[in-house]
């Protein structure tokens, strides 16, 4: 062979070489970059984190985070939902982490040893009784804590793995509400001081734990190495915040989040059922929307006429055909009429009529040149970005009265949230996502005396009625008197109900395990992207 030849082979075989490892080197970077990518899901939402601290918390989405990075004594388990030991041992208790005495009114939980805070911190019955403690303690403006001095006693540990939870009165969903609500957390001492709000904590005890949170931009959660259950089926997961719905489709379809979740816009909902590449994932129908009354002992809403001349005035068909393209259903009581015990009293005293709407206004003294003047305030984004057009719809039907001005106010989430809980706004739109599955969620927080919501509004009938339904044992002889308390209620009118809307999550069709029940938190830890 010539040399000229001999070289030319070499040099063949060599940009053979080449050739071979840059595809190889392509291929494996390639499958670094997919398996990164699958190391990592971007979930986009229009709404806000307020304060991470279980004291101070009561919204969805903070809840939702929350039980991200925590795990209480019980939790609900996904899909079946029924209530199972979190960080209580499942030896103890026949299974279920806790006995009850005989007299159904003391709780004795076992922790599981050996368990961690996020930061190595150890965990152990005091920081379950120091959580609960601080809670009742710091007794912040939003009331949170009714969740706990409603029924809870005393909270004792007559040894580090032993909590004693002594009620005022046997009520038997009260595994429910210590599943369900963040307040019976176990809480670290170190990073949540005794007699304050920290708004920025970050230790918790779940499978995830916070990386980074830049409020309203983005929250970055990792898997919590200290967790003593299963390893999260996504080691990472990314949460970015958007101001609109319109901006986290856009970012949807162009795969810069892999799933969109609240709050999508209906028109948008629609579409995206019909494309393919994505999947849409419904949840129950639990979230109830209202309109809150604060205080109804003064002028104008102490005046029943008025209360009773705006609910008759409310258009709810119309809301829930142009605002929302027909997901969604018009809503007569304030629990929701997939929970048991349901009844539409505001449909059978307060439908919508125009005539009586006036006629009412008129027994309250109203007239087309002596006007009801009306300041309603909602929040623009929390909702999604149909909560304008709703308030505007609202007061479209007041004004049609001919004897209503109606003024809308708005307030981004945070800022809404701090007045909500210092009750400056007289008339307001609000959400509620169930707190626990049992018909005292939708209940006991608005119509007790002390509610934080409808500051004045208090009725010992009302009351009695609410203590009844709670330490009544049977669901069969609690369900009449959820009747005589929606009958009340609609009597009474503190809160206008309004609608309930359809509660998706919308995801690429290579993410999996996305998981919407009754609860309506999304669990993280559950979702991947299949390979």
């Amino acid at each position: 062979m010539s040399a000229k030849r001999r070289n030319l082979t070499i040099l063949a075989v060599v940009l053979i070489a080449i050739i071979v490892g840059s595809v190889g080197y392509y291929y494996y970077t390639q499958q670094q970059e997919l398996a990164r990518q699958r190391a990592v899901i971007i979930i986009g939402t229009t709404d806000k984190a307020t304060d991470l601290d279980n004291a101070r918390a009561y919204d969805f989405y903070t809840w939702e985070v929350l039980f991200n990075i925590n795990e209480g004594l019980l939790k609900i388990e996904p899909e079946t939902l029924k209530i199972v030991p979190g960080i209580a041992d499942p030896s103890f208790g026949g299974g279920k982490g806790y006995e009850l005495s005989a007299d159904g009114k003391v709780y004795t939980f076992r922790v599981r040893s050996n368990l961690k805070f996020s930061n190595g911190d150890p965990l152990d019955a005091s920081a379950v009784k120091y959580g609960i403690d601080r809670v009742v303690r710091i007794n912040d403006p939003q009331g949170v804590n009714w969740l706990i001095t409603s029924y809870v006693k005393s909270v004792e540990t007559p040894d580090p793995l032993t909590v004693r939870i002594e009620l005022i009165d046997p009520v038997s969903f009260f595994p429910s509400i210590m599943a369900g609500t963040p307040v019976y957390l176990a809480v670290d001492s170190n990073e949540y001081p005794a007699n304050e709000v920290n708004p920025e904590g970050k230790v918790g005890n779940g499978a995830y734990m916070i990386a980074k949170w830049e409020r309203d931009v983005e929250l970055d959660l990792v898997a919590n190495p200290n967790y003593h259950g299963d390893p999260p089926k996504t080691a990472n997961i990314v949460v970015k915040f958007y101001k609109d719905a319109t901006t986290m489709r856009l970012a949807l379809e162009n795969a810069e989040i892999d799933v969109a979740w609240t709050n999508l816009n209906p028109t948008d909902l629609l579409d995206l059922k019909t494309k393919p590449g994505f999947t849409v994932t419904s949840a129950p129908i639990n979230r109830i929307r209202y309109i809150i009354f604060t205080d109804i002992a003064t002028s104008p809403y102490d005046n029943i006429h008025v209360r009773q001349a705006l609910a008759l005035a409310l258009d709810r068909d119309a809301i829930v055909n142009r605002v929302f393209k027909g997901l969604a259903t018009p809503l007569y009581s304030m629990v929701s009429p997939s929970m048991w015990g349901h009844t539409d009293a505001f449909k059978d005293k307060w439908s919508y009529d125009l005539n009586k709407a006036k006629n009412e206004l008129t027994a309250a003294g109203y007239s087309e040149t002596n006007k009801l003047n009306i300041e309603l305030w909602y929040t623009p984004t929390h909702y999604g970005d149909t909560e304008a057009d709703v308030a505007a719809v609202i007061k479209e039907s007041w004004e049609k009265t001919g004897m209503a001005t109606v003024t809308l106010q708005s307030a981004e989430w945070g800022t809404y949230t701090s007045y909500l809980g210092a009750g400056t706004m007289p008339l307001y739109l609000l959400g509620w996502y169930p707190d626990y599955l049992d018909p005292d969620t939708y209940t006991a927080p608005f119509y007790l005396t002390g509610n934080a919501y409808s500051k004045s509004y208090s009725n010992p009938q009302m009351d009695a009625l609410i203590r009844n339904a709670q330490t009544t044992p049977e669901r069969e002889a609690r369900v009449p008197i959820y009747e005589q308390i929606q009958d009340l209620a609609a009597t009474d009118i503190p809160y206008i109900p309004m609608y309930q809307g359809e509660f998706a999550a919308v995801s690429s069709a290579n993410v999996k395990g996305v998981v919407v029940d009754g609860t309506l938190l999304l669990r993280y830890f559950l979702i991947y992207k299949q390979a």
